[in-house]
């Protein structure tokens, strides 16, 4: 007798330190590799797009106002949600290398959901920003200050991190003794408490309490500071200063519309779409991460004439010294044969 619950002690531990096994899309192996193609030219569209902002709203003096530096919050987690999915789903796809450890599991499980969360409360602060600068316009930058701006950003980090923090914490906890292979090729919490052989009440209850007490305040929120500007924006006499009000929140509405439009397509085919193919799930969340991050980048660059000329200037600056490097080139081979 004590031989066998030896036994199976020794199983339970060892089946609960083996590593997860992501997935990649069950049934297409032979087509990964084609596949990946798309998903790699978003991740580099992602990277550059995201990434040229940050170096655009930094470098362009004209830029550093609130407004835009809340869009390089937007940028930054975008580019944080990306970097943090693309690695694995990629060493899934090409090189078959679906073993993840669950240390590495989890922090990456506590990065995904974090960075969410901080998306939605950029959007919030950006819904803040519009609001200030239509309704007092002439208090914007008093309001508005640097400091403000920096005491906005760290608190909606340290709101997501904190609020991650206790499912992911537990996940450490839970045997896992049941099959090690996830249902994508990152780490989610809802795919590795399926896992787990231990009591998930509290885990399957503070996630839903989160998005409602998070993700749904903050879009209930936003739609109300909305309300309050397009009142305010109706108000204004002047047709022409009524429609330059209401374009400087454009840009704003597309990323609040690609965003949640995507969380709330992926909740429904988790939720409702039992019956829905495996590989449909997985190709929802794979767009749920990289649609709006591939996005955001082209509506700032469309709806907002700020960005544009900086992005020509960028350009300008590029060809001007390509030009001159070009013509320089002769003379250093005549003075140097």
């Amino acid at each position: 007798m004590w031989k066998f619950s030896s036994a199976v002690s020794t199983v339970w531990l060892n089946s609960s330190t083996c590593p997860f096994l992501l997935n990649g899309f069950p049934g297409l192996e032979k087509a990964h590799h084609l596949i990946s193609l798309p998903l790699l030219m978003a991740y580099i569209s992602i990277l550059l797009g995201n990434g040229a902002l940050l170096f655009l709203i930094k470098d362009d003096h004209n830029l550093h106002e609130p407004m835009y530096y809340f869009l390089g919050m937007l940028a930054a987690t975008d580019l944080g949600v990306t970097l943090t999915t693309m690695p694995t789903v990629l060493g899934v796809l090409w090189l078959n290398h679906r073993e993840i450890g669950h240390a590495a599991c989890f922090s990456q499980a506590y990065l995904i959901h974090t960075l969410s969360i901080v998306e939605s409360g950029v959007l919030l602060a950006m819904a803040y920003d519009r609001f200030i600068a239509i309704r007092n316009p002439l208090r914007y930058t008093t309001i508005l200050t640097d400091t403000r701006v920096i005491q906005i950003g760290v608190g909606v980090f340290i709101r997501a991190s904190l609020s991650i923090m206790p499912i992911i914490f537990r996940l450490h906890w839970f045997p896992y003794c049941r099959s090690h292979v996830l249902s994508h090729a990152f780490c989610i919490h809802q795919d590795v408490i399926k896992l787990a052989c231990a009591d998930i009440t509290f885990n399957r209850l503070y996630p839903v309490v989160v998005v409602f007490g998070m993700g749904l305040l903050d879009f209930l929120i936003i739609c109300f500071s909305y309300i309050l500007i397009f009142k305010t924006a109706t108000s204004i006499a002047s047709t022409e200063e009524r429609t330059k009000a209401l374009n400087t929140c454009s840009f704003h509405i597309c990323c609040i519309l690609v965003f949640y439009v995507t969380v709330v397509g992926l909740t429904f085919i988790h939720r409702c779409g039992k019956n829905v193919p495996h590989v449909v799930h997985i190709t929802m969340s794979d767009i749920c991460f990289l649609f709006p991050p591939f996005m955001n980048p082209i509506i700032f660059s469309i709806k907002t004439r700020q960005i544009q000329s900086g992005l020509l200037r960028l350009l300008a600056i590029h060809r001007f010294s390509s030009s001159v490097e070009t013509k320089e080139e002769p003379l250093c081979q005549a003075t140097y044969p």
